[in-house]
């Protein structure tokens, strides 16, 4: 626009300078001219072929650690660039270690990480930062904004390149030993020969006779199609799987609000207890009634044992935010039909209202194995055959730790 606006001015000083044959003013005018067109066309073209990368050297971590960051700036492109300025957009909680190398921006917990280059032809420019993880969360990074212009300053040119990105912290782990769990192993049996219990209503696939195998249990359509003796295998009804149930809730009714310490104690629980039973072998899921960072519902991990399970779980309790999207009763009285019937269920919670001691109940009289881990600030009441085990949250020592 601004150039567009001269052209007129300068074409008819031109004209008056060839009309009235004054060199100066025609030399003037063409000059200016070039001036312009050179200057618009490389306004419009100084942004071409520039590639902005991020390279954390991990991209998740625990709260506390340092991870090193690499800034590549590269000019695939024979137009120098005497000048480019990118800002990224940039969460204080994953920040550099340094927070005054974070410009201000408009948003109280995130500033731009700013840097000024100046690159030739073909030329590639790095700067390296030392990224401190302070917080747990999953913070998105980006999109930057890179501008630049002509040699000569008088234009210049803004665009938003590549596409966000994520940092995850995972949350704390407490020592196993504080959360004051029983000696007993409350979460399941030790692995046996045999399976102890099984459920003759769930049958969950066939496999051939073995002589210690009844002929009760003899699938005979079975046995028919194939030519060889079958028999029914049975869904277990205690097994080596826990499903950590964790409800985000920090006070009975959800619109009373959000005692944010809480929650971040309640997740630490979560998160080192199904470090614990990961390492002790057993298959552990998870279910939540709070909803995930960038998401609007509730989830669920299935129990794994995979080297990657851990890692599935912790990215998912990063990501946890104190928004309540179901009633923790009737969120596990809908989960559990689509639980493993012989899994043993941890529940994770601050508050313990009277429906959700009534739901504990009912599952509890349905055959599923219970641990109650409390952390409210009351004792939860006794509940015949599930194990409970209260560990109040205190903040004051939580801050004293910090």
């Amino acid at each position: 626009m601004f150039t567009e606006r001269w052209f007129p001015i300068l074409a008819g000083t031109f004209l008056v300078g060839a009309l009235f044959d004054v060199l100066s003013l025609t030399t003037f005018a063409a000059a200016l001219f070039t001036l312009l067109l050179v200057t618009s066309w490389w306004r419009w073209h100084a942004l071409d072929g520039v590639i902005y990368s991020r390279k954390p050297f991990y991209r998740r971590a625990f709260p506390g650690e340092s991870v090193a960051l690499e800034l590549e700036v590269e000019n695939r492109k024979i137009l120098p660039l005497s000048w480019l300025r990118i800002d990224d957009p940039w969460p204080r909680s994953v920040g550099p270690e340094d927070e005054d190398q974070l410009a201000p921006s408009h948003l109280l917990e995130q500033g731009l990480l700013t840097n000024v280059f100046s690159l030739r032809w073909f030329e590639r420019a790095k700067r390296a930062y030392q990224l401190r993880f302070r917080k747990r969360g999953v913070y998105k990074i980006g999109p930057a904004r890179m501008q630049s212009g002509d040699v000569f300053g008088m234009h210049d040119l803004s665009r938003q390149v590549g596409t966000s990105e994520l940092l995850t912290v995972f949350p704390e782990l407490l020592p196993i030993e504080s959360l004051d769990l029983p000696t007993e192993d409350p979460f399941g049996d030790r692995r046996t020969r045999r399976r102890l219990f099984e459920d003759p209503t769930q049958t969950i696939g066939v496999r051939d006779y073995q002589p210690e195998d009844s002929f009760r249990r003899v699938h005979w359509p079975a046995t028919a199609r194939t030519g060889r003796l079958q028999v029914k295998e049975f869904q277990p009804t205690s097994a080596r799987i826990v499903v950590v149930c964790l409800n985000v809730s920090t006070f009975e009714r959800h619109w009373e609000g959000v005692y944010p310490e809480l929650l971040e104690r309640l997740v630490s629980v979560a998160a080192t207890l199904s470090h614990d039973y990961i390492r002790k072998g057993f298959q552990v899921g998870l279910m939540s009634n709070g909803c995930l960072a960038h998401s609007d519902r509730t989830f669920r991990i299935p129990p794994g044992r995979s080297p990657k399970q851990l890692g599935y779980l912790l990215e998912a309790l990063a990501g946890v935010t104190p928004m309540v999207m179901k009633p923790f009763d009737r969120f596990l009285m809908r989960e559990m039909p689509k639980t493993y019937y012989g899994a043993s269920l941890l529940v994770v919670t601050a508050v313990h209202p009277p429906e959700l001691i009534e739901t504990l109940n009912t599952l509890k009289l349905k055959g599923r194995r219970i641990t109650l881990y409390s952390i409210a600030e009351e004792p939860p009441p006794f509940l015949s055959g599930i194990l409970s085990v209260h560990q109040p949250f205190i903040e004051e020592a939580s801050e004293m730790k910090e």
